[in-house]
């Protein structure tokens, strides 16, 4: 039912087609693995059943419910300025509504329990978090909602100690925080790290792999479309591609200010070149996580991950003694992670070597891979949530 296609996506595509038996069984008995995981957690909580209402409040709410849950917006149009659309995994009945129109105390609460998604990466839109944890505040002592979970696009640099006043363990009402970026907070209790994703405030789609995505030679070697910042390994990559001749045969588009929003040409661009590059390059900026390396998996683009920390307080933890990263390194990301673009002449030398089909069936690893990651973090939300939000067995 619905949880075999939470893992299988879509039917109609079959990304074994015509190779070995083998590989289908392997594949098969992972999905069945994950499956039994997912059942044996369900078995104790199959009489009970939640009601949870969503508040898209940032845009990470689009990588959540589209993309992880894979879930519908009514209307499609994204510039509406109220959306909203609804499923039922299990049992608990998600709604999820999201837009300008989306204000405090101007839309009905239809759930007990809420899970507010906001945005705290700077000044300005804490303010606004705040607004609606205010709200959310209220609403429980009021009596009109039980529980209350975050999902946050946390600070680049891992301040979000402001939020830490509102969680339970530090008295306040907020049962569960979903936090962005290799965050020192995490505890895997009640605060867990949560992906970056695409970036949905530009409009980044759900990629549906076609059979032409993963089966067709790609005209360049690797592809780095980005802003190239003073002083930064950017720049070190640069003169390593250069110097080598590399540049030639990967598709490197640089400029020297960063756009917020991408013109049409620009974003169309971006997505051939993740079409038709093998690796997708991706150096840090102010955090080593970015959408590039979600984006690039959407399309077969294996990505080559700078694998060093940025400054900042990310990662300082006992929980993350593989950060940067952690949470990617921990459901096994099949990437290129280098500490160094000195190392990438023989990464692409290697690349260069590699037979079409050996191309093939790395794409086909990376694709499901992904859809797997997105499988298991959507289980892992939902466990979170009805471990924390039903009543236990134990009263």
């Amino acid at each position: 039912g619905i949880l075999a296609h939470i893992s299988l996506g879509n039917e109609e595509w079959n990304p074994w087609e015509g190779d070995e038996k083998n590989e289908q069984v392997a594949s098969q008995q992972r999905y069945e693995a994950n499956l039994q995981m997912i059942k044996n957690a369900r078995s104790h909580l199959e009489e009970t059943s939640l009601t949870v209402q969503i508040w898209g409040k940032a845009a990470i709410g689009l990588y959540l419910w589209q993309h992880i849950f894979e879930g519908h917006l009514e209307p499609a149009d994204v510039t509406a300025q109220w959306r909203e659309g609804s499923q039922t995994v299990g049992k608990t009945y998600f709604s999820f509504i999201t837009g300008p129109s989306v204000v405090p105390g101007y839309f009905s609460v239809e759930a007990e329990n809420v899970v507010l998604v906001l945005n705290g990466r700077e000044k300005a839109k804490i303010t606004y978090a705040t607004q609606w944890l205010h709200y959310a505040q209220t609403l429980i002592q009021t009596h009109k909602i039980q529980h209350v979970a975050v999902v946050l696009l946390g600070n680049e640099q891992c301040n979000n100690e402001w939020i830490q006043p509102y969680l339970k363990r530090h008295g306040g009402f907020v049962n569960l925080l979903f936090v962005t970026y290799d965050c020192a907070l995490v505890n895997e209790e009640d605060i867990f790290q949560w992906p970056l994703g695409v970036a949905t405030y530009r409009n980044f789609p759900v990629v549906e792999p076609s059979w032409s995505m993963l089966h067709d030679p790609r005209s360049h070697l690797c592809n780095f479309l980005g802003t190239i910042y003073k002083n930064s390994s950017r720049e070190t990559l640069m003169g390593i591609l250069k110097q080598n001749g590399l540049d030639k045969l990967c598709w490197i588009a640089a400029r020297e200010q960063w756009q917020p929003q991408e013109t049409n040409e620009s974003f169309k661009n971006y997505q051939d070149a993740l079409l038709q590059s093998d690796l997708t390059l991706c150096p840090v900026g102010i955090n080593t996580e970015c959408y590039r390396i979600y984006e690039a998996c959407s399309y077969g683009s294996l990505p080559v991950i700078e694998d060093v920390m940025t400054p900042g307080d990310c990662g300082n933890s006992s929980m993350y003694h593989s950060a940067p990263l952690q949470l990617l390194k921990a459901m096994g990301a099949p990437f290129i992670f280098i500490k160094n673009w000195e190392e990438l002449p023989a990464v692409l030398e290697k690349e260069k070597k590699m037979s079409l089909q050996e191309k093939i069936q790395r794409r086909k690893k990376l694709i499901e891979w992904y859809r797997n990651f997105k499988a298991r973090m959507r289980q892992k939300f939902i466990n979170a949530l009805e471990k924390s939000f039903l009543p236990s067995d134990k009263g």
